[in-house]
């Protein structure tokens, strides 16, 4: 199995007809993805990489009955494209734009919090579900089918611990990127819990980093509800305190915002931690 996505999924490209947009509809494509088809406002009739582009995502659900879509779109218009998205009931939202203020992603939280749909994102690389899906940016070619799912803030850090644990024989059942802007969508602990419920996911694969408590929170399910074993790792250990280190909410504010704070609750949760990405292969043999 695989958690979020997979063949079945049926996925929209918001902002289709953009330089990014067009550029990965057309890997995911090429990596075997089932889109079909994009969303481009007067646009709609044209064809981008021969999918059907559609004036509105409500639209685009009545022609296709699409169960997921991808966002593109500069961040000016990715808030309304998320919305959009929420009100034609889309099940699955993956939103890759980066530069949505905070103050909007606080309104979008609220609003995705109370509908049924599942948002992913922003500021992400997207869901990798080796052999099936690829609704992101991700090099697929890195991945391998197998049997452990990978929940990471960081995307160029997955990709370094996804290609070593291909190297290692060690392949993936999802890998989820789920972003690191101070609002998300899904977090740790909700990825988590779709990992320990999976049944062909049998260990797990954490990366996070300085600032917030996202990895403090997972650290408390992992000890609490975690039965398969769980090896992580924290990068920033020489982050100064108050200082922003690449993303936007990666900065230490407080105490638990440290990676030394949070590789003590992992540890403590029973969780392996590594010292470099390398090393987790290792941890889980």
């Amino acid at each position: 199995m695989a958690i979020l996505a997979d063949r079945n999924t049926d996925l929209i490209v918001q902002g289709i007809s953009g330089r990014e947009g067009s550029f990965y509809t057309r890997h995911m494509i090429a990596y075997g993805t089932n889109i079909v088809g994009g969303i481009t406002p007067g646009k709609g009739g044209e064809w981008v990489h021969g999918k059907p582009v559609f004036d509105s995502v409500k639209k685009a659900m009545d022609a296709t009955g699409a169960n997921a879509s991808i966002i593109f779109t500069p961040a000016p218009a990715a808030s309304d494209a998320i919305y959009e998205a929420v009100d034609a009931q889309i099940a699955l939202i993956v939103s890759i734009t980066q530069g949505i203020p905070i103050q909007d992603m606080l309104k979008i939280y609220d609003y995705v919090s109370h509908s049924n749909s599942r948002l992913v994102g922003p500021n992400c690389p997207g869901i990798l579900t080796p052999g099936q899906a690829n609704i992101g940016i991700m090099p697929g070619a890195i991945a391998r089918p197998g049997n452990i799912g990978l929940v990471s803030r960081s995307g160029t850090l997955m990709y370094e611990v996804i290609q070593a644990l291909s190297e290692a024989g060690l392949g993936q059942t999802t890998c989820v990127g789920i972003g690191a802007d101070p609002i998300i969508g899904m977090n740790f602990v909700e990825i988590l819990q779709m990992f320990e419920e999976d049944a062909e996911t049998e260990k797990v694969v954490m990366i996070g980093e300085i600032g917030g408590r996202g990895e403090i929170s997972a650290a408390e399910y992992i000890k609490s509800s975690m039965t398969k074993p769980v090896a992580a790792f924290i990068t920033g250990k020489s982050a100064p305190i108050e200082t922003r280190m690449g993303h936007a909410g990666a900065v230490i504010e407080g105490i638990n915002d440290t990676a030394a704070a949070k590789i003590e609750a992992l540890l403590a949760a029973g969780a392996r931690v590594a010292d470099y990405p390398a090393q987790i292969p290792f941890l889980l043999s």
